[in-house]
């Protein structure tokens, strides 16, 4: 994979979700500037284990999900952008800021579905839901849709789910389906015991 354009964050993006952004530092500015000549907009997402979103020197994680970019607006203050998880990669060498953060990638397997998963991804779903509609402060709208495609449905369910950052990149990190989908009701589920008791 070719040098990829670099946009660390607070949050972790799954495949087949949405990331909106609002971009003011110059930087992230030519960044998207240039994102928008080339005819597959792509760039990488990495969560920041410590630091700041913005001003730079901060310590990121290594696998992080690529974002192909969908539409760009701006108004007086920031430029908003829309893009899209794809697919998952490690970072395999952070090169020198061009003058936004790049570095060099290796794509990571695609997860296989198969149909003995069905059940599992149903309660899934509906515990993600019953939880997501108790949790304070939720990002998420507990009846947002799901795709109708099973892998992408498993990795938006994740997406959703209630959890903090580092649950939820170690669910960015699972090697199947099967994985994902019990290690997102685990976590689910001791988070809804967390609520209970405080």
């Amino acid at each position: 994979m070719n040098p990829m354009p670099m946009f660390p964050l607070g949050s972790v993006l799954f495949p087949y979700t949405p990331l909106p952004l609002r971009v003011f530092e110059t930087r992230y500015l030519t960044m998207i500037g240039r994102l928008l000549d080339e005819e597959d907009p792509e760039f990488g997402v990495v969560l920041i284990e410590r630091g700041a979103e913005a001003g730079g020197g901060d310590q990121r994680s290594r696998v992080g999900t690529l974002a192909r970019l969908v539409s760009v607006s701006a108004d007086t203050e920031v430029l908003h952008a829309l893009a899209v998880g794809t697919e998952r990669f490690l970072v395999e060498q952070w090169l020198d800021d061009d003058p936004h953060p790049r570095a060099a990638l290796t794509p990571l397997p695609t997860l296989e579905w198969h149909d003995g998963l069905t059940p599992l991804l149903a309660e899934g779903e509906s515990i993600v839901r019953r939880v997501l509609a108790r949790a304070p402060e939720a990002r998420w709208d507990p009846n947002t849709e799901l795709s109708d495609d099973p892998l992408a449905a498993s990795w938006q369910l994740a997406a959703i789910a209630p959890l903090g950052e580092y649950d939820r990149y170690s669910l960015l990190q699972s090697e199947s389906v099967g994985a994902l989908l019990r290690q997102t009701i685990d976590a689910t589920l001791d988070a809804e015991i967390l609520w209970s008791t405080e």
